[in-house]
């Protein structure tokens, strides 16, 4: 239950209090300003209460704004503010700051704009709403509520809330061949009691429905999961919208929308992999390549984004001229069509898979998503190397959780602190060269299931340990997650591939999903503001370094179907750790709704 209390003089015939109840607020008033703050006070802390003047004139969106939205500890337009539990201490501090006594009128005459500037300046995250086209007013006298009455008729609140439901940046075709049309989805949804959730739900259902299509290996059964897939899409665009639609927003509802866009798409690979094996294509190296290329671009981006997090400013040429080319309009497009986003790339994968074969479906895909990553990483390997900025603490903390050390690399580490300089390129080299020398020597040996790959992969995680023995606060230092995760992927793709026997290349696409899921709930930990899974986690996966020696072992001391058995028992111990930590995690955790309002992946 939520609690609204009017406070101030009367207005009748107001709609005021018949808005607040929709809401779902209940509603009380206090005719001064000690009723309110004894009405304040006695709303259990555990509720959120809002504090509204009765001269308030406005839409109804701009209270549901102001008053609703869960991503927030307190927000306010004019005359409206609300405090969830987070900042009900501070709502009570500036309640019991309210000024009595002589020449204070002018402080308690609009109440809810002085308590508005007491929870400002202590500084506890409010949010003032951005109103854009919505009119929200205190009238004071019976001329201003005619004119803010008169503004309120000329604004389409519900076109407004429509309109602003779709994301301010999105992919060139989900704006032009999505989103026109699944806002009235998500409005339908919404007026059906639906949650985004349950939207999100049946997206990811939907997607592997088409992913089994795919898997009969049939040009039916392919056309039937271009289609699907494309439907899938449209709900994962419904869900966000219908989230802003509604502000229904949700730390569950974050998590699920952003793990399962990765479980659609890489259970979309599996499903044509299965699908061209049916045919007598193998496609498996192909399948997992893509999965591979696919983490590693998404692992760039988190990197980089969490390395300059705290950045004040780009100060880069490259950023300059970026700035420039986004006044050209059909620039801003073009480069975010080569970016290959989650829209683009979906409806290339959709109709492919309708005309042509699971074969051309991954070449196309791994070419288009290669150049992308050249495209992106080459611009922010040059924002990097130009810019002026101070690497922070937390920036680097999240670097180093990001790089998913193990025991063994922390004990390495140890034993390397205080041999670099903090800020060099050290860090990236080490990891580089941790990186190449296993992938060099698995990729070109001829028989790199022997015992001194073991050895290799020993030289690689002392490199690893040393690339992470000092804070990663260099310029690029956000390299060293990407190039940790390239080495342990397409080791795993290589000696899979290498063992050249049924069912090793499912398996090690299985162990490569599972450990990315690790990767990915890392990401999301750490946008939410939560911090890295535990340690005791990280330390029983065996870090990347620790994973890569145990494959390797597993592939000198056993036979072919032996490693084959054994990838397929670590995907699934590895799986089941994980998801189990994690869906713990998420449904008890307290971390804001955090919701992706840029260019999808």
């Amino acid at each position: 239950m939520s609690t609204a209390i009017l406070t101030g003089p009367p207005v009748a015939g107001s709609p005021l209090e018949a808005d607040l109840r929709t809401l779902g607020f209940d509603v009380r008033t206090a005719n001064d300003p000690a009723a309110a703050a004894e009405l304040i006070n006695a709303v259990p802390a555990g509720e959120r209460v809002a504090v509204v003047d009765p001269r308030f004139v406005g839409h109804l969106h701009a209270l549901r704004l102001a008053l609703t939205d869960p991503r927030f500890p307190a927000a306010a337009v004019p005359g409206a503010l609300t405090a969830q539990p987070a900042a009900r201490a501070a709502l009570t501090r500036a309640v019991g700051r309210i000024p009595v006594g002589a020449g204070t009128a002018h402080l308690t005459d609009v109440l809810t704009d002085t308590l508005t500037e007491s929870l400002d300046r202590d500084e506890i995250g409010l949010h003032r709403v951005e109103l854009g086209s919505l009119v929200a007013t205190v009238a004071l006298t019976p001329a201003q509520r005619e004119d803010a009455r008169e503004a309120v008729a000329a604004v389409d609140d519900e076109a407004v809330r429509l309109r602003t439901a779709v994301k301010s940046r999105d992919g060139f075709f989900t704006t032009y061949g999505i989103s026109p049309y699944s806002r009235y989805l998500a409005r339908w949804c919404a007026r059906r009691g639906l949650t985004p959730n349950q939207v999100t739900t049946a997206s990811l259902l939907t997607a592997l429905i088409a992913a089994g299509c795919a898997a009969t290996g049939t040009r039916g059964g392919f056309i039937a999961a271009g289609f699907l897939l494309l439907f899938s899409f449209v709900l994962d665009c419904t869900d966000g919208q219908l989230a802003r639609y509604s502000l229904q927003y949700s730390t569950m509802g974050a998590w699920l929308d952003a793990t399962f866009d990765r479980a659609k798409e890489y259970a979309y690979y599996a499903g044509l992999a299965l699908g061209a094996a049916r045919g007598g294509d193998d496609v498996w190296a192909l399948a997992l390549g893509a999965m591979v290329l696919m983490t590693c671009r998404h692992v760039v981006d988190f990197s980089f984004n969490e390395a300059n997090h705290d950045a004040t400013a780009n100060t880069s040429p490259t950023a300059a001229l970026s700035g420039k080319l986004d006044s050209v309009g059909w620039t801003v497009w073009a480069r975010r069509m080569i970016v290959l986003p989650i829209g683009e790339r979906w409806a290339m994968i959709a109709v492919l898979t309708a005309l042509t074969t699971p074969r051309i479906v991954f070449y196309a895909l791994l070419i288009g998503c290669a150049l992308a990553a050249c495209y992106t990483t080459a611009g922010r390997v040059l924002r990097s190397l130009t810019r002026r900025a101070r690497r922070t603490d937390r920036a680097a903390q999240a670097l180093a959780d990001l790089a998913d050390s193990g025991p063994l690399a922390e004990l390495i580490a140890r034993s390397a602190r205080g041999r670099g300089r903090t800020g060099s390129f050290l860090a990236p080299v080490m990891a580089f060269l941790s990186a190449a020398v296993l992938l060099v020597w698995v990729i070109f040996q001829d028989d790199p299931t022997s015992w001194l790959t073991v050895g290799v992969a020993v030289c690689s995680a002392l490199l690893a340990g040393a690339a992470v023995a000092r804070p990663l606060k260099g310029a690029l230092d956000w390299l060293v997650p990407p190039f940790f995760r390239a080495g342990e992927y397409v080791t795993i793709l290589v000696l899979a591939a290498r063992a050249d026997v049924p069912g090793a290349l499912p398996a090690a696409y299985g162990l490569v999903a599972a450990v990315a899921y690790h990767h990915y709930d890392t990401v999301y930990r750490i946008r939410g503001g939560t911090g890295a899974p535990p340690r005791w986690l990280v330390r029983a996966t065996g870090g990347h370094e620790g994973r890569i020696l145990v494959i390797t072992v597993l592939a000198a001391a056993l036979s072919p179907s032996g490693f084959t058995i054994a990838l397929t028992a670590l995907a699934v111990a590895l799986a089941l750790l994980v998801l189990i930590e994690s869906i713990r995690f998420w449904v008890s955790s307290q971390a804001p709704a955090v919701h992706d309002e840029g260019e999808p992946a």
